[in-house]
């Protein structure tokens, strides 16, 4: 696929086909994925690939404990709720997806369904949960990068027929996280990457969110005359 293509047809994929994923084609997607450029080039950045067991128990654990009420833990800085057009556009995609899913406001239990989809990792077959180091903790530039290559992951990931959603909602329960993945201490938790063979007849999966246009994203000076 050309990269244009790649870049224009890939979108978030929520429902996996019950596949497995080659290690083999994972880790040819990850290195593809690490040639994201960094700050330089300190590619602070660590991936811990789940499936099978390991995966399964992370998928309880951040079940149970949500369903318990146990609060989020994230290891990164939380953000307040989104406001104004960002809040807008927050509305928007989950509109769109609520009525390919057929999804009604008034429906609680379908919706509650689908939130705990995210804490199950949409359940697909694979999890990247992706790391830093610690030591670059209060240092944004990292958290910059780490966004690089995760994008570099879906889009490498997409060019050889796989769907991936970056998923914050995988790693809310962060301890459960860190235990069953064996992460190390001198490394933070940002975010994890859902994976696998997208499901055709999964309806969200059709879902293409919309985007601002060129005009309203960009300023253009001294390009007169």
């Amino acid at each position: 696929m050309k990269l244009d293509q790649v870049i224009q047809e890939r979108r978030s994929i929520r429902g996996f086909l019950d596949k497995p994923v080659p290690r083999e084609l994972l880790e040819e997607i990850i290195a593809l994925a690490s040639r994201a450029p960094s700050s330089m080039n300190t590619q602070p950045w660590h991936l811990h690939v789940l499936t099978g067991e390991p995966l399964e128990r992370v998928r309880r654990g951040n079940t149970e404990r949500m369903l318990e009420g146990v609060p989020p833990s994230r290891e990164i800085g939380d953000y307040s709720a989104y406001e104004g057009e960002h809040r807008q556009r927050q509305i928007e995609i989950a509109v769109q997806l609520f009525e390919a899913m057929g999804i009604e406001r008034h429906d609680a239990e379908r919706r509650q369904d689908w939130v705990m989809r995210g804490f199950r990792q949409f359940d697909a077959p694979v999890s990247i949960v992706v790391c830093f180091d610690r030591v670059l903790l209060d240092n944004p530039i990292a958290h910059f990068d780490s966004g690089a290559m995760t994008y570099g992951l879906v889009l490498s990931a997409w060019s050889r027929g796989l769907g991936a959603v970056i998923n914050g909602q995988g790693i809310m329960q962060s301890p459960v996280v860190r235990e069953v993945a064996g992460i190390p201490d001198d490394q933070v938790i940002l975010t994890c990457v859902a994976l696998g063979w997208p499901d055709d007849e999964f309806v969200a999966n059709s879902v293409v969110s919309r985007r601002r246009p060129v005009s309203n994203t960009a300023r253009f000076l001294g390009f007169e005359g």
